[in-house]
């Protein structure tokens, strides 16, 4: 039987890089060679794409030094990508492809227009989706329309930051300390940072603004993180509930990937029907944003109240081996092999 063409790519020039390349090496193992043959493609810091041999080579950062440079064909009659090697070129057909880029460039609907123009069946959400979902702003004015509960937050534009007495007079009006300031366009919580004072504040928003030209403030929700999978194209369902035993006081980019002592929980006991909330929620959001194949729903569940609280969603959420996503999907039953499987069809399944 002939191979499945699959294009797979990853690294990308957002501050989530050297995430997405953990997340190819597991991918890349998952796929069944017997099905697929795989051309994979790394994307570096500078943007430039390049030809990679294997996951190895991933695992070891030395990918970005090869000599075969590859452009993804826009054009949809003749639908791949051509490798340059010096003066040589070749052209590799492509059945389909899964992207494994978090972030900017990669998880906001850049990669999926592309793959949109040139009709190549692709894993994941599509543009619209992958844009709105990317955007924690546009994502909570969304859910403001389905009446989920979520942190009270100002919206503030770096060029405010100009004139900042104004700017933190604006998040004082309406929010009381301490309060989160995120990047509204950045993933792994790259550029987030509490702020129990006006002299953190405006630390936070110049940190956040490095990241993002729209800053996102948020009231600090206290309680636990919980956080939940969709899988699923019509009728998407929900996995289990997961629980974010963080080593730090906020579950930060240092803290989820480089801290040993966090760790992540399946099926936490709540209480009430607090989990069944949940799933119900991930699945409604999903839905709301024209969700696709998949995507991580983040909540709390507020200390003071016991309610759920809505945080943000990723559509392409890590695959590491401490990644929440194949880790609760893992605790149903379904295999990091057989999931990836199942995010392949879907991609050709998509209308």
């Amino acid at each position: 039987m002939e191979k499945t063409r699959l294009l797979i790519l990853f690294g990308g020039q957002s501050a989530e890089h050297e995430v997405s390349c953990r997340s190819a090496v597991t991918v890349i193992r998952a796929v069944n060679p017997e099905k697929y043959e795989l051309l994979l493609v790394g994307i570096t810091k500078e943007g430039r794409w390049v030809k990679t041999d294997n996951a190895d080579q991933i695992e070891k950062n030395c990918w970005q030094t090869g000599k075969t440079s590859a452009v993804l064909s826009p054009d949809a009659s003749c639908r791949g990508v051509w490798l340059m090697d010096g003066k040589k070129m070749q052209f590799w057909p492509v059945d389909a492809a899964f992207p494994v880029l978090h972030g900017w460039l990669g998880e906001d609907g850049s990669v999926q227009g592309i793959f949109e123009l040139a009709r190549i069946p692709y894993v994941g959400c599509g543009v619209l989706s992958s844009a709105i979902a990317m955007d924690k702003v546009f994502t909570k004015r969304i859910v403001e329309g389905l009446g989920i509960r979520q942190a009270a937050y100002v919206v503030l534009h770096r060029r405010q930051l100009s004139d900042m007495d104004r700017a933190i007079g604006q998040v004082e009006d309406k929010l009381s300390y301490p309060v989160f300031v995120k990047p509204s366009c950045s993933g792994s919580s790259r550029g987030v940072s509490q702020a129990k004072n006006r002299a953190e504040l405006r630390e936070s928003l110049m940190l956040a603004a490095g990241y993002d030209r729209k800053l996102l403030v948020e009231e600090t929700i206290t309680g636990r993180e919980l956080e939940c999978a969709v899988l699923g194209g019509e009728e998407p369902r929900a996995s289990g509930v997961g629980e974010i035993l963080s080593a730090a006081a906020f579950y930060d980019y240092d803290a989820k990937y480089n801290n040993p002592q966090s760790r992540t929980v399946a099926d936490p006991q709540l209480p009430g029907d607090a989990a069944a909330q949940i799933r119900r929620d991930a699945v409604e959001i999903f839905r709301a944003v024209d969700g696709w194949g998949m995507a991580r729903v983040d909540f709390f569940l507020e200390e003071a109240t016991g309610q759920v609280v809505f945080n943000e969603m990723n559509t392409i959420p890590g695959f590491t081996s401490i990644s929440m996503y194949p880790f609760l999907w893992e605790s149903r039953g379904l295999s990091v092999e057989n999931l990836v499987e199942r995010l392949i069809r879907l991609a050709f399944a998509r209308e």
